[in-house]
């Protein structure tokens, strides 16, 4: 999933119809009038998983239809969702804060907004077989991790092992080739991966393969920046904007419901999505039910000095083409209360 968030994601550009996104993705039942509801699509990041089942719940139960809203739920295109909604073919769509910043300012500047936080703090981390000596980045030296090669990525790994005291240029750096994080740390194919706890990490724990395990912000807060998020187009947002709070309302609901009652949630992802695992989508769900919203009241809410901090920490170490400025491609005005 990490591949889709470090992603370059302007060569996406050059799609031209929503259909480019794939096979939908529509979960719930639409009723009968929804000729005279206003139509939104919403482009996801990746296959259905559990970062997405608010929006699967809002839909089953109903949620958009009551804000007069027919969503419909598509997959993305291989470089992510970013320039199917910056276009206007997807009015919303997910992406992550680290993804987006090539696109926040300069020449090449998509017109996309970050309106909603899906999951409160970055729960990515770096994951390894238990007791090999991985459980603090120094640990990394000598071992292989499996890297996308991408300057962010590196830049990341590179200031956590070296906080921790060691020396990155000792980190075996291979090609990513992982699509089973299981299966890969099994077979010593690898022994250092990036994943989302979420949802790689809870496979580890349902296939009952001990691991050892640090989160990128447990070494610097810094890190701890928004990933994922639900982003809008700008001008849908000027033109639009009742419309766009009708939607997050709705959205709001669905993640509240996800939150109190993660067995229900995780039953109408799965209705949505069958060839999803049904023990890993029920644990996975269990564990986001307290990241959804975490320490905040409002739910999507995007703290600015967590935001600004991590661009900043961009512009401090030359990985943005253009300065990136504060405060620069997120707002909470469409937020419900």
């Amino acid at each position: 999933m990490k591949k889709k968030i470090l992603a370059a994601v302007l060569t996406a550009c050059m799609l031209t119809s929503v259909a480019a996104c794939g096979s939908s993705s529509d979960g719930g039942k639409k009723d009968s009038g929804s000729e005279d509801l206003e139509k939104i699509t919403f482009v996801l990041d990746w296959t259905p998983n559990t970062n997405h089942t608010g929006l699967y719940v809002a839909k089953e139960k109903g949620y958009f239809e009551k804000e007069g809203l027919d969503v419909e739920i598509v997959q993305p295109p291989e470089d992510g969702a970013d320039a199917l909604v910056a276009s206007g073919k997807a009015q919303f769509g997910v992406s992550f804060q680290d993804s987006m910043a090539p696109g926040v300012a300069g020449d090449n500047a998509l017109p996309n907004t970050a309106v909603a936080a899906l999951i409160q703090h970055n729960t990515s981390g770096i994951i390894s077989r238990k007791g090999e000596g991985m459980e603090r980045p120094k640990g990394l030296e000598g071992k292989k991790y499996a890297t996308w090669d991408a300057p962010i990525e590196k830049a990341m790994m590179q200031n956590v092992v070296e906080k921790d005291g060691g020396d990155f240029s000792k980190v075996e750096l291979i090609p990513s080739t992982v699509t089973d994080e299981v299966s890969a740390l099994k077979s010593k194919s690898v022994d250092a991966i990036w994943i989302f706890y979420a949802w790689a990490g809870v496979a580890t724990e349902v296939a009952n393969l001990e691991t050892d395990y640090f989160a990128f912000k447990d070494i610097n807060p810094v890190f701890d920046y928004y990933t994922p998020v639900v982003i809008a187009s700008n001008d849908f947002l000027e033109e639009k904007p009742d419309t766009a709070k009708a939607f997050l309302r709705a959205l709001k609901q669905g993640y509240e419901d996800a939150i109190a009652d993660p067995d229900e949630a995780a039953s109408i992802l799965l209705e949505a999505s069958p060839e999803l695992d049904e023990e890993l989508v029920k644990a996975s769900q269990e564990y986001l039910k307290d990241q959804y919203k975490a320490d905040v009241k409002q739910w999507g809410y995007i703290d600015p000095a967590r935001w600004n901090a991590f661009y900043g920490w961009l512009n401090e170490n030359g990985l943005s083409e253009a300065e990136l400025p504060e405060n620069a491609g997120f707002s909470n005005d469409y937020l419900p209360e």
